[in-house]
């Protein structure tokens, strides 16, 4: 037990149990100074967070292959949201068969370890092959919104996600700190969702002046600035998951945060345009998959080639 509590992904294992259970204590202190008011929506999110860390910490301490399996699920889930939502033609089905077809042999060059491969197939192979597949299905009307929302689903959903599944090949200790890829994922993942989350609450408690109205009317200057600012101040706790100096750190997950705002606030217009508050409703309190991993689709890209260019 000593050797699990000393590790690093042990010890996150335990940051986030008392992040959770905090937040459990403080939603039954609220409603019993608050009983008129209802938390039913608050306390949904947080019985979620501990189904989906359990679930992403078991992924993430069993073999790595079965890790690469449970990012790949996410990927197809979060792609099967997404064209769920579209308004595809007869014409757009066998394109779409060899679009879920590319999810596993993405992650299957990833087990691979094929870098050059990894960056290319999706955004050349597939953008080329693609639309040469409904020109032969030999419908032209509508031929550019559903080769576009295809390519474009596949990028956001497949290709940016992937990256997280590649993290886990760095497997040889990195200088400074003896972490790997797989405290990497954690880093990434605890910086971006707790962003998330602390944009929401500043929102909610400070927020006056909109960011994008049309877009995520939700979105406050307030909580943007006082989430992206707090969720990095919070990385400095689970610094023992990277090589980061403690300036590095603060600038990485900034940095995180940012562009994670960015995937949020993209999601969040492409809701917008399908007519949708959530992409799905898997998970109580939050929507679909999608709506949890949005901002990872920018996130993970970025940190993946922070990390190999400067790590």
């Amino acid at each position: 037990m000593s050797g699990i509590a000393l590790s690093p992904i042990g010890t996150m294992v335990a940051v986030t149990a008392a992040i959770l259970i905090a937040a459990t204590l403080l939603v039954i202190l609220l409603r019993r100074l608050r009983p008129a008011k209802d938390f039913s929506e608050l306390s949904a999110r947080i019985q979620s967070w501990w189904m989906m860390a359990g679930v992403f910490f078991a992924a993430i301490l069993v073999d790595s292959r079965v890790s690469l399996v449970f990012f790949a699920f996410l990927s197809f889930w979060a792609l099967k949201e997404f064209v769920t939502l579209l308004e595809t033609r007869a014409a757009d089905h066998r394109a779409l068969f060899w679009a879920f077809l590319a999810v596993p042999v993405q992650y299957v060059l990833v087990g691979m370890g094929w870098y050059g491969m990894f960056v290319l197939f999706i955004p050349v192979y597939m953008f080329l092959f693609l639309p040469l597949r409904l020109v032969i299905a030999g419908e032209a009307a509508g031929f550019v919104r559903s080769a576009s929302q295809i390519q474009w689903g596949l990028m956001a959903f497949v290709f940016g996600l992937s990256h997280l599944g590649y993290l886990l090949r760095f497997d040889e200790p990195l200088p400074g700190r003896g972490v790997d890829g797989r405290t990497l994922v954690l880093f990434l993942v605890f910086v971006t969702e707790m962003s998330d989350v602390l944009q929401y609450a500043w929102g909610k408690l400070l927020g006056r002046h909109k960011i994008l109205p049309t877009i995520s009317p939700n979105k406050t200057w307030e909580g943007f600035v006082g989430g992206i600012l707090s969720a990095s101040a919070l990385s400095l706790l689970v610094r023992f998951l990277t090589p980061f100096s403690v300036w590095e750190t603060l600038i990485v997950s900034l940095l995180i945060c940012v562009v994670g705002f960015f995937g949020g606030a993209v999601m969040s217009a492409v809701k917008r345009d399908l007519g949708t508050k959530d992409f799905g409703s898997l998970i109580p309190g939050h929507g679909g998959v999608l709506d949890r991993v949005d901002s990872l689709c920018y996130s993970a890209p970025i940190f993946f080639h922070y990390v190999r260019y400067f790590h």
